[in-house]
Parts: structure tokens; C-alpha cells; sequence
């Protein structure tokens, strides 16, 4: 398995555009603070922090120790490890789209060519092409660099194709990663283990002994700040077409020949290509698209999409999909994947619910009148854990059956600090282990999938179901999966 091991990375530097951002300071920062806390980061290895604010280096320090604190728990911090931290770190004030504002940046590498380079593009997706021909155009990219990119990778196929074809003039494919921060989470990573560690559930995992699978994306959270960038992106796009799939892929892949980066992936991409088409029709009475409504929390009311200042007023953007989707292969004929992801829904959640099929005769009463099946219940937030749903004689002089639930939570097992998924990630590409990026077939196989839907609800105007704030999203989406006998999992 990919697991960080206590092993020193050789030297490098880690050039990060977009140095100012907000997933800078949340999480990129804190993660490599904690690893250099674990004493993973080598002497000479360096971040340079790239941004327009025209801070100095001190000035920048000092603003992450303003603003990085507040993502790191009093218990994770030391104030020494985190001044040492701080003198590996590095600013840089650059207009990208200018390429003689990156002679700063080239006097911090100079001399340092047998270093890994890392760029990371944590900047949006119009600039990708921008960085990439000035840090070319510059002379910065050596036979030891690698470029990170954050989602979304385009709008489309088309436009997804185009960055990739750019990226592709200057670095080796295997030189690109292309980030899903779900890939670096602790159980996304245990569904591999969970399926092919563990002889014991090889014979279930099959549509003969699985009814469905329910994949849920649930967030409390609304736009916050982001209805610009929000309003032309949309759940579809922004969720669906990278989380939802990969979580997908995962638990429908076939076993890989080994754990080898290419051996998965190629795995991967085989379940994506067989998935079956969403056109015309059949995308709109496979799909639900939902518009959440001022509502409120026990914290208090909360504002409607439409009342964010950067959202246009008649905006039709779906913060929410519902889709029902099916693999034509011989494992997963007949089983329907049901995806769901949403903003400002009753709670935050991510979680896979595998629904085994029912016995074929049952000889006992339950107290539920055994309507729900065996279940096994993938939760990745907020609490980690995998919980198997069975059922048992209730205690009693009458035989009758009651569910329980066998429970591993990963916190009570595992007594050490829960690594945030970057922390995995950003290791990974500084050691050269691709296996939890995307490649570039495996990005145009998901917008391949994505685009008939979106093409779909252009074509027959199909509007979005308001919901309200603080609700697990519109109830058509119940009636999408009620139509096969069933319900959404939200115990």
C-alpha cells in the first residue's frame, strides 16, 4: 500500500503558485509543517511561495503565522518546529502571464538542478497554461521536476484536452500529477485494502450478492464566498466528475496485477470507459439537479444560493446532483450506483453504502420486518469507520431477529494523529509515486462520461429542484431512487 513511511525525502524544492490562496493556508502549509515535524523533510529542502501580493520573505512568514495557526490544533503545534518550518519558506512576488517576473524565482533555484522541482499550480484553471510556458520559457523545468495541478482540469473534454495538450509540450506525462485530495484520505485508500487484502469479501463483491451501491457527498457548507467561480462550475462539474467517480472507480475496479502506479490506474480507467452512457433522455430521468434555499441550522439561519452577491439572480446552477449509474461488465451487470453530493445539506458526510442482496427466504420475523438488507457502511468524514450491518436473534423468549452493527472506527483502532490528505499527497509527488494521481486518459474517460449529462440538461432546459438549507436535497432525488424499490442511507 501507499503509506508514508518515516523515510527522509531527498532534497527538493517545492515551488507553490498560488501561495496566498485559501487552500495554501489551510492545507497545503499545515501539511508540510507536519511532516516536517515527523523530521520527513530533508535539511535542504525548500518552499517557495508564489504569489502577486508584494510581500518580502519575512512579511509572508509573518502573515502565515497569522493566518496558518488557525488551521493547526494547539495540540500539533510547537512553537520551535514551527519557526524552523518557517526558514525553509520562501516568497516570491510574480506576474505569471510575464515571463521576466520569474528571474526572482530562477535565483532561488539557481544551482540546485539535481534537486526535485516541484511546481504546484494551486492557481485557476485559465492560468495553468500561463505558469506552465514561464517556468519553461524561464529554463526552470529539469529532467527532476514534476507539476501538480489542482481540480477542475478544464470545463469539458475539449477544454480539459487543451491543458493537457500544453502541459504535455514541455513535461513527460510522467512528470504530471493531477491532484483529487479524496485519493489521499486514509479509508479511500482502505477500500484497496478492504478489497483485495481481505479473501473475504471477493465472493460478495459481485452483482449476484450486491443490490446497489449508494456513493454520498454531503456538505453543510454553502458557497462561501466562491459564487463567482461557483456560478460557472456547478456540483456536476466541481464534485461529480472527479470525487463521486473516483470513489467509484475504487469500488468497482477489478483486481490490478499489483500495486504498481500504471497496474491501478489501468484498472481505473477500464471501469470509467465501461461505464454506460447518460444521453439525451436518459440523462434527464437518470439525474436530479437541485438549487438549495435559505434555510437554517441549529447554529442559526443561513442565506440561499441566489442571495450571494456573486451569484447572478436567475442563476440555474445545480449545488446539487443525484445520478443513477450502471457499469456494463460482467461483475457489476444490473447493479445501479446511485451518486449524490450537495451543498448546505443536513450535515457534512462522505460515505459508501454497499447493499447486499436480501436472503431469498426469510424463516424469522424482525423487528424491522428485515426491509433493510445486510449492509456494509464506508464512512470517509467526519468519523472515519467501516460498519458491517447484520443480523441477530434479539435477546428474548421469542425468535426474532434485530440488526446490529459490527463497528471499526479507525480513531479507536489506530491511537496517532489522522494524517489530512495532503500530508500523503504532497509526498508523494516529491518521492515520484503517481499511483493516487490522475493520468491523462483517466481525465478525458470522466469528462467522456460527464459531458452528454451536462449537454443533456442544456438541451431539454431542465431546471434545477430548490431544497432547503439544512435537508438531504430536493425529494426528487428520493423519487429517483424510490423508482427501484429503495431509499438514500441517512441514519
Amino acid at each position: 500500500m501507499n503509506l508514508i513511511s518515516n523515510e527522509t525525502l531527498q532534497p527538493f524544492d517545492f515551488v507553490l503558485f498560488g501561495g496566498t490562496g485559501d487552500l495554501a493556508i489551510r492545507k497545503l502549509i499545515p501539511a508540510l509543517y507536519f511532516r516536517h515535524c515527523e523530521g520527513q523533510l530533508p535539511d535542504d529542502g525548500q518552499i517557495i511561495s508564489i504569489g502577486r501580493t508584494g510581500y518580502g520573505t519575512s512579511e509572508y512568514r509573518q502573515m502565515l503565522d497569522d493566518k496558518v495557526r488557525e488551521h493547526i490544533e494547539d495540540k500539533e503545534f510547537d512553537a520551535q518546529s514551527w519557526q524552523e518550518f518557517l526558514e525553509r519558506v520562501h516568497y516570491c512576488s510574480i506576474d505569471v502571464t510575464s515571463v521576466a517576473s520569474y528571474a526572482p524565482l530562477a535565483e532561488l533555484l539557481k544551482g540546485r538542478d539535481d534537486h526535485v522541482r516541484v511546481f504546484y499550480l494551486s492557481v485557476a484553471p485559465d492560468l495553468f497554461n500561463a505558469v506552465t510556458h514561464g517556468v519553461h520559457a524561464s529554463g526552470l523545468i529539469t529532467e527532476n521536476s514534476r507539476v501538480t495541478l489542482e481540480k477542475p482540469l478544464g470545463r469539458d473534454q475539449a477544454t480539459a484536452e487543451q491543458i493537457n495538450d500544453n502541459l504535455a509540450a514541455v513535461f513527460k506525462e510522467s512528470q504530471i500529477y493531477r491532484i483529487d485530495h479524496y485519493l489521499g484520505k486514509e479509508t479511500v485508500q482502505n477500500l484497496l485494502a478492504l478489497r483485495f487484502g481481505n479473501a473475504l469479501f471477493e465472493p460478495l463483491w459481485r452483482n449476484d450478492r450486491i443490490n446497489d451501491v449508494q456513493i454520498t457527498i454531503a456538505e453543510s457548507l454553502g458557497v462561501e464566498g466562491r459564487g463567482a467561480f461557483y456560478d460557472e462550475t456547478g456540483a456536476l462539474r466541481d464534485m461529480v466528475q472527479n470525487h463521486l467517480l473516483q470513489l467509484l472507480v475504487i469500488i468497482a475496479m477489478e483486481p490490478p496485477a499489483s500495486i504498481d502506479p500504471d497496474a491501478v490506474r489501468d484498472e481505473k480507467i477500464k471501469v470509467l470507459r465501461a461505464l454506460k452512457p447518460l444521453v439525451g433522455i436518459d440523462a434527464i430521468e437518470n439525474s436530479v439537479r437541485g438549487q438549495y434555499k435559505a434555510g437554517a441550522y441549529s447554529s442559526g439561519p443561513v442565506p440561499g444560493y441566489l442571495d450571494d452577491k456573486d451569484v447572478a439572480d436567475e442563476s440555474n446552477t445545480e449545488t446539487f446532483v443525484a445520478l443513477k449509474a450502471e457499469i456494463g461488465s460482467w461483475r457489476w451487470e444490473g447493479v445501479p450506483f446511485y451518486l449524490r453530493t450537495g451543498k448546505r445539506m443536513e450535515s457534512k458526510t462522505t460515505e459508501i453504502v454497499i447493499n447486499f442482496k436480501k436472503v431469498p427466504h426469510s424463516i424469522f420475523d424482525t423487528a424491522d420486518g428485515f426491509n433493510t438488507p445486510n449492509q456494509l457502511i464506508i464512512r470517509l468524514q467526519p468519523q472515519e469507520s467501516i460498519r458491517m450491518r447484520i443480523y441477530v436473534k434479539a435477546w428474548g423468549d421469542d425468535i426474532q431477529l434485530q440488526p446490529v452493527y459490527l463497528n471499526l472506527d479507525f480513531n479507536d483502532v489506530f491511537q496517532k494523529r489522522k494524517l489530512i490528505a495532503y500530508e500523503r499527497l504532497l509526498l508523494d509527488v516529491i518521492r515520484g509515486n503517481p499511483t493516487l494521481f490522475m493520468r491523462r486518459d483517466e481525465v478525458a474517460a470522466a469528462w467522456a462520461w460527464i459531458d452528454p449529462i451536462r449537454a443533456a440538461w442544456e438541451q431539454y432546459q431542465y431546471p434545477t429542484r430548490g431544497y432547503t438549507a439544512g435537508t438531504w436535497g430536493p425529494s426528487a432525488a428520493n423519487a429517483l431512487i424510490s423508482k427501484d424499490g429503495l431509499r438514500w442511507n441517512e441514519d
